[in-house]
């Protein structure tokens, strides 16, 4: 769990990071307040989702970074297109990107097998 916690804020940070050395101008200025917006996102909504109040609860928790880890691949794919797939910067990030959703994923499938087994106990 903080091994998550610590590389969901890093993720956040090093897209923040990535903003900040893509030139200033109103296109790209809107594409990076939304990876700013949803990468940061991924963080926080998994800080909520350890303290979930139940298993429906967290599970819907872990949807919203699921989402947000979904939407920041999206932006940065936009990036590598316009600024060129040679930027290595970005490739890293969408490596990591991609490496949180597929946990993320992997936990919610996980914490819905475990809800349906224990629903079938009682």
């Amino acid at each position: 769990m903080q091994d998550l916690k610590f590389r969901t804020k890093r993720f956040a940070i090093d897209c923040w990071k990535l903003c900040k050395k893509i030139p200033k101008s109103r296109e790209y200025d809107a594409w990076a307040r939304q990876l700013i917006r949803c990468s940061s996102s991924v963080g926080a909504n998994y800080r909520a989702s350890q303290r979930a109040k139940s298993a429906a609860d967290f599970i819907n928790k872990l949807k919203i970074v699921e989402e947000e880890a979904d939407e920041s691949i999206y932006w940065l794919e936009l990036f590598q297109e316009v600024l060129g797939k040679r930027t290595k910067e970005i490739i890293l990030v969408k490596k990591e990107a991609n490496e949180l959703l597929a946990i993320i994923v992997a936990s919610i499938n996980t914490a819905r097998k475990n809800n349906n087994k224990l629903r079938q106990r009682t």
